[in-house]
């Protein structure tokens, strides 16, 4: 069930009034991977605004210009622009900046700026001329140049050695929603829902789209994931084309890791790599945002082999447990049998691991709720002895550490019991330390020595935020 209410941004949106407010042209590039809502975002924008929006497509150069003729003339009620037939796109661009209302700004938005300079390599010299030489000498233009291959956004719009290069007035780079944004998508659903749809998709719009509120998280991935027409069933194969060249090492290396293997060594032993061979994919994914290099957090930096690598992306972290290691089985089971078979069995676990992550991510908010000040770093701690889910290294001396419990209704007793075990192996380098439970469902009794949360408060607004 697709769900078109506009979610979120409020921040986006105004940093894009802001420059569009400014009394001179601006260039705003917009980039951030798929589905990530930047066109939601950018038709939310220009909804009140004289607007030019275009969406490139993988065209020739002369059908590309027609389009954005076509779509000009709609947008700027001037049906003449759909009969010009300009030969390049600078006097493309040109006819259009022309036919905007007099004495207000024009936002001229260029979605999937990608595929349009495969056709026109020559697009950023041509938009570069026309910006040094005459739409930032006025106030007239806003121009966004949106695209969701961040390589080339970052590489060619964005780079040194782009002709672009210097001429933004800024760039956004839009980010997957946070667990709570994530929620408004479901705001019927439970909050235990709402986290596990939150562990299956990030906050990633499209896909918190797919899923019918009026179902449960797993009867969802039954029709999205399992059955043959499913949105996600070439969605993980379409995120790794759209960025990498070599798809079936990073697939080889992202499902290694899924599975289990996560130091650098026993990830070229799964794949088949040397470790410098496997390095560069490593650094690749890393930069996608699909992967993590994670250390153990705490004052004593950690050692080079204590290094680790997850899988960052939830659904890629979903797709390579559960789909990509039984494609063979699959092919045999109907979509019911493959969640009660491949799925069902690993669940809680999985969400387990989620909760651990979201719990990470709401200690900065937690600490706003309490007025904490200081900088601080989040992660988690591990070492042959102990391993404590989330750290919190503050700025001002202090440690928090916690404990997170997702499945059944764990004792708190015990919790607290194993918790302070932790505590006491810990290297806090003489640092005072605060203790943290996280339940899913928190008991009612608490504990005097330590700071025990619920899901549901994990949601919880934070005044002033």
């Amino acid at each position: 069930m697709l769900h078109r209410r506009f979610i979120g941004r409020r921040a986006e949106l105004l940093a894009l009034d802001r420059h569009y407010a400014t009394r001179r042209s601006v260039m705003v590039p917009v980039y951030g991977r798929r589905r990530v809502g930047k066109t939601e975002l950018l038709l939310r924008f220009i909804a009140d605004k004289p607007a030019v929006y275009f969406s490139a497509t993988q065209k020739l150069r002369g059908p590309q210009i027609a389009d954005l003729m076509r779509a000009a003339a709609v947008a700027l009620s001037r049906p003449e622009l759909a009969d010009a037939v300009p030969a390049t796109w600078e006097a493309a661009l040109r006819l259009v900046v022309a036919a905007a209302p007099e004495g207000r700004k024009l936002v001229l938005v260029i979605d999937e700026f990608q595929w349009l300079c495969e056709s026109s390599p020559d697009l950023p010299s041509v938009l570069q001329r026309l910006w040094d030489l005459e739409w930032q000498r006025g106030h007239q233009v806003m121009l966004v140049l949106c695209g969701s291959v961040i390589g080339f956004m970052e590489r060619e719009v964005l780079g040194a050695r782009s002709p672009l290069h210097g001429r933004r007035t800024a760039d956004l780079r839009i980010e997957p929603f946070d667990f709570r944004d994530a929620a408004d998508f479901h705001p019927r659903w439970s909050r235990d829902e709402q986290a596990r749809v939150y562990f299956v998709c990030g906050g990633i719009p499209a896909y918190l789209q797919r899923f019918d509120p009026q179902r449960s998280v797993l009867q969802g991935l039954v029709t999205e994931v399992f059955e043959i027409d499913g949105f996600f069933q070439r969605e993980p194969d379409f995120l790794l084309r759209e960025e990498l060249s070599e798809v079936k090492q990073a697939a080889s290396v992202l499902e290694a890791i899924a599975l289990g293997r996560q130091a650098q060594g026993d990830i070229a032993r799964a794949v088949g790599l040397t470790t410098s061979a496997l390095a560069p994919h490593l650094r690749n994914l890393v930069g996608l945002g699909y992967l993590e290099r994670v250390a153990p957090l705490s004052p004593k930096p950690p050692p080079r082999t204590a290094v680790v690598y997850r899988i960052a992306d939830a659904l890629l972290r979903f797709w390579f447990r559960f789909v990509a290691p039984h494609v063979s089985t699959l092919r045999r089971l109907s979509p019911d049998r493959a969640i009660d078979q491949l799925v069902a069995p690993q669940w809680e676990a999985f969400c387990g691991e989620g909760f651990e992550r979201l719990c990470r991510e709401a200690l900065p908010r937690l600490y706003d709720a309490e007025g904490v000040t200081s900088r601080a770093q989040v992660g988690e701690y591990w070492d042959r002895a102990i391993q404590v889910n989330v750290v919190g290294l503050r700025a001002d001396g202090w440690i928090d550490l916690g404990e997170c419990k997702w499945s059944g209704r764990p004792s708190l007793t015990n919790a607290a019991r194993e918790l302070r075990r932790r505590v006491a192996s810990y290297p806090s380098a003489g640092r005072t330390v605060r203790s943290h439970l996280f339940f899913r469902r928190a008991p009612r009794a608490q504990s005097p020595e330590m700071i025990v949360h619920g899901l549901a408060e994990l949601y919880e607004d934070v005044p002033g935020t």
